[in-house]
């Protein structure tokens, strides 16, 4: 009998990369993994999840639930990756949300892993993501203003009880202006699981309203994603690709992202 886990992804941020992080996330364990996966927008105010996957109309939303317009059933839709999608209206209105985590957790017993991509601004829609989810993971890009603003939706979560799994760093140039690792989780206490470097294929991708891991699958970010993707179900992803197995011999020490994926790897074993 299945009974999902419900994973929340939150920032206080737009353009971080938290909804890139959850399409792919989600269509990677559906995909490659063969999981039942939901993924929900839990962004009412400025949907785009479903942007994501090429769905631009859907006939009923997450909107039309919370207002008692139709079931839960009728709003989740299926990609051709096996994913399923719960969006939020494009053309949002204001909604009580206070029942989110309700509608939610309802669903546990239909897939093995629910995906909540939160709003990017601290308020009821945020808490209602944070309050709906098992844990959680938070996206931030190495600057000081992110930095900022991940401590804060930290301390949120935290005082809401919600147990922080680790933190994203999307957007990495590499550079040495950029707040490293090291000074992330030092500032936050929290291990970081996973370094995305900035790369334009993400926006290709985008462009053409599929998730980078369905066409570009051996680019490094879509590798990053599988091996966060694993983590998630307890399982590890082994890059195959020749020049990482070539690295991999001169160089045997482990990046500490990797090491935090271990964790989490154990912990959902």
């Amino acid at each position: 009998m299945r009974r999902a886990k419900i994973i929340g992804f939150i920032s206080i941020k737009g353009g971080v990369g938290k909804t890139t992080t959850v399409a792919n996330l989600g269509f990677i364990l559906a995909k490659d993994f063969k999981k039942k996966v939901l993924v929900v927008d839990g962004n009412f105010s400025g949907p785009n999840l479903a942007l994501h996957f090429g769905f631009t109309k859907p006939i009923n939303t997450l909107h039309d639930v919370l207002v008692g317009k139709v079931g839960l059933q009728k709003a989740i839709y299926e990609h051709n990756s096996g994913l399923h999608i719960l969006p939020a209206s494009l053309f949002s209105h204001n909604v009580d949300c206070s029942k989110f985590h309700q509608y939610i957790a309802s669903l546990r017993g239909y897939y093995d892993l629910i995906l909540v991509d939160s709003s990017p601004t601290l308020n009821q829609e945020m808490l209602a993501t944070i309050m709906a989810s098992d844990e959680l993971f938070v996206v931030t890009t190495p600057d000081y203003v992110t930095l900022a603003s991940t401590l804060h939706a930290i301390k949120v979560a935290r005082q809401k009880r919600t147990y922080i799994s680790g933190i994203i760093i999307n957007k990495s140039r590499n550079k040495n202006f950029e707040l490293d690792l090291e000074h992330i989780q030092d500032a936050t206490k929290v291990p970081v699981v996973s370094v995305l470097y900035d790369n334009e294929a993400v926006m290709k991708a985008l462009a053409q309203g599929k998730p980078i891991s369905s066409i570009y699958g051996s680019n490094n970010v879509s590798v990053e994603y599988k091996k966060l993707a694993a983590a998630l179900i307890g399982d590890r992803y082994l890059d195959k690709r020749i020049l990482t197995r070539l690295k991999g011999v001169f160089n045997k020490k482990l990046d500490q992202d990797e090491i935090n994926r271990a964790i989490v790897m154990v912990s959902h074993y």
